[in-house]
């Protein structure tokens, strides 16, 4: 016998409960279209989906003149198929780059006239294959730095386009479809001095009369951060500018954030105890409250992986390390934190 809570998710969904508010998306793979409970679940809760990595320019791109099309049309067709959303991921990255990109024939590095004619080449392709299917991109991914002493990353696209790469992207975006909504998208946003200088980043870009549309918060957190005030002066100074919000990549890790990659630790437990769920729980629904509360402002929330079954965090930043940051558990059932979400 289900229980009421039980039988109440299966007619119920996450999209239901905020249909009012704005949508609830998922990322999603090919592989996990492939299991039937993952598919019933991600139609059943869920309005809007990502493709979590075959749109990258790595996997989509691998050389110059060859596309993988077959992931990402997999998922686009699914999702138009049952009538959900498509939020486009990503354009522009220093990471999950192409070995070819950046180098010529000779293996030095290309000139900034061939690297803006690449990306030019990769995001008019890419998103002219999508036009009328995705109805937002994130076009340029994480360029400003993680040390807060500099103020975009010294990545390969900077070293050899300098700033302009960033502005460029949303233009060639633009061109391609120009009634896609653009976002920039980062993680470290809600900690103040990196908010302020992607703050610096994108007010420039306004500024400057590039469409730019929207910024998506990461949302890759933890039951230690954000606060409640950081988050709320986040939402608010980015919307300042005119720009749309989206959650686009919400998971709430059990562990303190770190960003290096490292071994597991002798001794180190994985264990997800009451006390854990419990602080999960809290800060799942103090995240959802400061959300409906800033609902003009945010125009979609979208998770980072359907079920704690599956989960980049399993493999990031500790690799063999068990992470739950996600509403469901590992059997795709709601944990008790999502009945904290969705009862408002």
């Amino acid at each position: 016998m289900l229980n009421a809570d039980a039988q109440q998710v299966q007619s119920k969904g996450l999209k239901d409960y905020y249909k009012d508010y704005f949508p609830i998306g998922v990322a999603v793979s090919a592989f996990d279209l492939k299991n039937a409970d993952e598919r019933a679940l991600i139609v059943s809760q869920f309005n809007s989906v990502t493709p979590e990595n075959s749109m990258k320019m790595g996997p989509i791109h691998p050389k110059e003149n060859l596309y993988n099309w077959k992931d990402a049309d997999s998922i686009v067709a699914f999702a138009q198929a049952h009538g959900l959303k498509i939020r486009g991921h990503n354009l522009c990255w220093h990471e999950n780059t192409p070995g070819w990109l950046f180098k010529d024939s000779a293996s030095n590095l290309v000139t900034k006239e061939v690297l803006l004619a690449r990306l030019k080449a990769h995001i008019t392709t890419v998103v002219n294959r999508y036009k009328g299917k995705i109805y937002a991109w994130d076009v340029v991914n994480e360029a400003v730095a993680d040390d807060s002493t500099q103020f975009l990353r010294n990545s390969l696209w900077y070293q050899i386009c300098g700033e302009d790469f960033i502005a460029k992207a949303f233009e060639y975006a633009h061109q391609a479809d120009p009634n896609a909504v653009l976002f920039y998208n980062d993680y470290n946003t809600e900690r103040p001095e990196k908010r302020e200088r992607v703050y610096r980043l994108l007010k420039k870009l306004v500024d400057a009369g590039v469409p730019i549309n929207g910024v998506g918060l990461q949302a890759h957190w933890s039951i230690y951060e954000p606060t409640k005030n950081d988050l709320e002066a986040t939402i608010k100074q980015f919307s300042s500018l005119g720009l749309k919000v989206q959650i686009t990549e919400l998971d709430v890790s059990i562990y303190p954030w770190e960003k290096n990659r490292r071994a597991r630790r002798p001794g180190e437990t994985d264990d997800y105890t009451p006390e854990l769920a419990q602080k999960q729980e809290d800060q799942y629904a103090m995240l959802f409250d400061v959300f409906r509360k800033y609902r003009s402002m945010i125009t979609g929330v979208t998770f980072w992986n359907i079920s704690d079954k599956v989960t980049w965090l399993n493999t990031y930043p500790v690799a063999g390390r068990k992470n739950y940051p996600l509403l469901f558990d590992q059997n795709f059932q709601p944990k008790k934190a999502y009945w904290r979400v969705v009862k408002f």
